[in-house]
């Protein structure tokens, strides 16, 4: 334990996500021997994050104005959406540049254990969003890429359930499976046993 500000400094750093105290002790003595002007754009940029940052009232995705750069840009297709937990996963999908259509970020995945139930994800916002049409197109297709984990299943399931009745609207999930480069001997059996029920035809 070290005293005063720098102990305060690693137990607030230790907070945050993958961060242990090893970790959040680096950081804190790397600041501490910076140059004075780091410490001062690091501490403008958290305060910028604190007051400035917005989520786009339409997607959920971080914004830095009322709609995000994506669900501005007339380009995308808006027949299709891609839901996700969080906008970290916007962010993954989109450095593919596999997909051209809109996002819907959730906020999280269902968790009862946790007390995270319907009602405190974005799931209602996204059930307006397919009885609205967006910019006057309908929504054809709903690609829900949740994680693939017991929260991430279930939060998928419940969708299929609230989505299966909208009218010309296809819900598909993500595929998984084996990683490039991968050897089967090395893979689990759940994800054996999906890249099999998932396997595609090739000819």
């Amino acid at each position: 334990m070290y005293e005063g500000p720098i102990q305060d400094l690693i137990d607030e750093l230790a907070k945050q996500p993958g961060l242990g105290p090893k970790g959040a002790q680096r950081i804190a003595f790397s600041l501490l021997a910076g140059e004075k002007s780091d410490i001062d754009r690091l501490t403008a940029a958290l305060q910028r994050v604190r007051d400035d940052v917005t989520f786009c009232t339409e997607c959920g995705n971080v914004a830095a104005n009322t709609r995000c750069r994506i669900c501005s840009d007339a380009r995308r297709d808006a027949t299709k959406i891609c839901v996700v937990e969080e906008p970290k996963d916007v962010n993954a999908i989109e450095r593919t540049k596999e997909f051209t259509g809109r996002y819907h970020v959730l906020g999280g995945a269902l968790d009862p254990l946790s007390g995270i139930g319907p009602d405190q994800l974005r799931i209602r916002e996204l059930l307006r969003r397919l009885g609205n049409q967006e910019d006057g197109v309908d929504v054809t297709e709903v690609i829900v890429a949740t994680d693939p984990n017991t929260e991430g299943e279930a939060t998928a399931t419940y969708l299929l359930r609230m989505l299966k009745d909208f009218p010309g609207l296809s819900v598909t999930r993500l595929a998984s499976g084996l990683p490039m480069g991968g050897d089967l001997e090395f893979a689990d059996e759940l994800t054996l046993g999906r890249a099999l029920s998932g396997r595609r035809v090739l000819a």
